[in-house]
């Protein structure tokens, strides 16, 4: 059995529909680690196809809470806040968020958003107990803690180095492998869709700076305060 692992969709859904056209046909099951809401202008979309998938499980991201007021919008940075504001607008499938679990254990992992609450990245010292499958950080990696694995799957949507590309985690159980892919999709008409609904220039921004070749400053590169 194949399971595409992902994370972080956030709105973007032709980031989106090119994952699942390209995993379509090589997997037979998904686990969606959380944060398919906000950023992006697609939220009930991207709800909508993500809970279409065959076998799909769904676990609930620090963005699924802020969408359900169950997090105060007013602790982040302003950038977040107008990110928020531009998405939440025409936001209707609050059904689809409410009452999803925080973690699921599949091949020896324990998959959920993040691991108590904090940004990890490769560089991160943690102590930990367990294999786990994470998101979050917008950042793919495979690092062992503990001699135990941490295995980002990156982000669908908002790649913090390159946003025209998507990563995920793909576990083969039969194998008892995981390995961690990428691949390109259209960003122009996500940037378009923003653009057309006057997201504004510090969030059109945001999404520019981490193009290719963008010449970002230093908080832009390193996101700086949005998970």
């Amino acid at each position: 059995m194949r399971i595409a692992i992902f994370s972080d969709v956030h709105g973007n859904l032709p980031a989106l529909q090119a994952f699942v056209d390209h995993t379509a046909r090589e997997v037979d099951a998904y686990v969606c680690l959380g944060d398919i809401v906000n950023y992006g202008p697609w939220n009930d979309e991207c709800l909508e196809l993500v809970f279409s998938l065959p076998k799909i499980v769904v676990l609930e991201g620090n963005h699924e809470r802020l969408f359900l007021g169950w997090e105060d919008i007013s602790h982040e940075i302003p950038l977040v806040q107008d990110f928020y504001r531009h998405s939440v607008a025409s936001f209707t499938r609050s059904d689809l968020i409410r009452g999803l679990p925080s973690e699921y254990e599949i091949g020896g992992f324990t998959c959920t958003h993040t691991i108590g609450g904090k940004r990890i990245y490769q560089d991160t010292s943690i102590a930990i107990d367990r294999n786990y499958m994470i998101g979050h950080t917008h950042h793919a990696f495979d690092i062992t803690c503990s001699g135990h694995r941490i295995i980002n799957c990156g982000s669908i949507g908002q790649n913090r180095k390159d946003v025209s590309r998507s990563s995920y985690a793909l576990m083969d159980l039969d194998l008892g492998s995981i390995s961690l892919k990428e691949l390109s999709y259209d960003v122009g008409a996500l940037i378009a869709e923003m653009e057309r609904q006057d997201y504004g220039r510090r969030c059109l921004d945001y999404y520019k700076s981490k193009l290719p070749g963008s010449g970002a400053s230093p908080a832009f590169s390193q996101g700086a305060g949005i998970e």
